[in-house]
């Protein structure tokens, strides 16, 4: 059978469908099953062959992802957990980590758990990447609308980290996705809407799995500074880009990246499957997200390579204050920022990202 390819057209379209969710579109429902009862899930499909879910009930975030039938994204052990079930002391963010496409860290801290004196709540305690992907959207919103002769398909909601005497800070987040189109855009917009300043760390923890990420795959990202987290990672720096088969009780490998931009402040990476032809690019605005995290996490059942653009690293908002390198926003203050996840379909693509 060859590669079908439609016009876009939506005329010469809706004369040949009833209803054009026989080619692309949305669909809002719950999941019920287990600790997953009860968050709420968007499929979207482009039509393209790409497809993926969107969880208001889970931080906005991004669940499955395919492409023509092929796995994009990685699901942890944990799979969808809902906000009920959040544990938020030191690690155990980890029991309701379901990864995914996207899972959103913040907005309070990224990274390890670390503790901080308040003058009013006193001791208060930063668990691992923040609770922002523990909660549920508010305000949720799913559209399709034609724009002349393209459809666009969104999922638009609210997200309040709030605290009584402490910060009030909200997420704005539209998820976007176009007719025929291999990719999806995310636009946050973060506002403190507190009276006070305060810390604010974002990161976009977007994890890569099974088939792309396979033996001989390779992470494609042109940088001008790579530094490792761990000596077991200075140890095999060279072989960042590398990736290998599974093997129990592997650890993870971290590398913090300065990436080439173009004029604009832009900035690609990618997982490249050269066997498959296939890979995954991740674009991002430097300006915005001055950081990016390389997670290399080969271990057996835990086999994922995280692409991590943010406006920290993730070492904790402790040690990022330290290093004199903790974003705030004031009162009243709001900042955006855009994120472009999208499928290299072949090989003349990924040569493209990868010159």
């Amino acid at each position: 059978m060859k590669e079908f390819q439609f016009p876009r057209d939506r005329q010469f379209l809706l004369q040949r469908m009833g209803d054009i969710s026989q080619l692309a579109g949305t669909k809002r429902y719950a999941l019920t099953s287990g600790k997953a009862q009860g968050v709420e899930a968007v499929d979207i499909k482009t039509g393209s062959g790409f497809a993926f879910t969107v969880l208001p009930g889970r931080g906005m975030d991004i669940a499955w992802a395919d492409y023509k039938g092929v796995p994009v994204s990685y699901i942890s052990k944990t799979g969808i957990v809902a906000p009920a079930y959040y544990e938020s002391e030191g690690m155990e963010w980890l029991r309701s980590f379901f990864a995914g496409l996207l899972t959103t860290c913040g907005l309070s801290n990224v990274g390890g758990p670390c503790t901080e004196d308040d003058r009013v709540l006193g001791r208060r305690k930063y668990g691992l990447h923040g609770r922002i992907s523990n909660m549920a959207a508010e305000q949720v919103g799913v559209r399709e609308e034609w724009l002349d002769d393209e459809l666009v398909m969104t999922v638009s909601g609210t997200l309040r980290e709030a605290c009584l005497h402490g910060e009030n800070l909200t997420l704005r987040r539209t998820i976007t996705a176009r007719l025929g189109e291999d990719c999806l855009r995310i636009h946050d917009v973060v506002e403190n809407e507190g009276f006070t300043a305060q810390p604010l760390m974002l990161l976009y923890h977007i994890n890569l799995g099974y088939p792309i990420l396979d033996d001989g795959s390779r992470f494609v990202c042109h940088s001008r500074e790579i530094h490792p987290l761990t000596d077991l990672a200075r140890e095999e720096l060279e072989l960042f880009s590398g990736m290998s088969s599974p093997e129990v009780g592997a650890l993870e490998r971290v590398y913090f990246h300065t990436p080439r931009t173009d004029s604009a402040g832009e900035a690609t990476v990618a997982l490249v499957n050269d066997r498959m032809e296939l890979g995954v690019y991740v674009r991002f605005n430097t300006f915005q997200l001055p950081k990016l995290t390389q997670w290399k996490q080969l271990g057996a059942a835990e086999y994922v390579l995280g692409i991590e653009p943010g406006n920290c690293n993730p070492i904790g908002r402790n040690e990022q204050r330290k290093r004199g390198d903790l974003e705030t926003i004031q009162p009243g203050e709001q900042r955006t920022f855009e994120v472009e996840i999208g499928i290299l379909p072949d090989k003349e693509a990924i040569d493209k990202i990868a010159c």
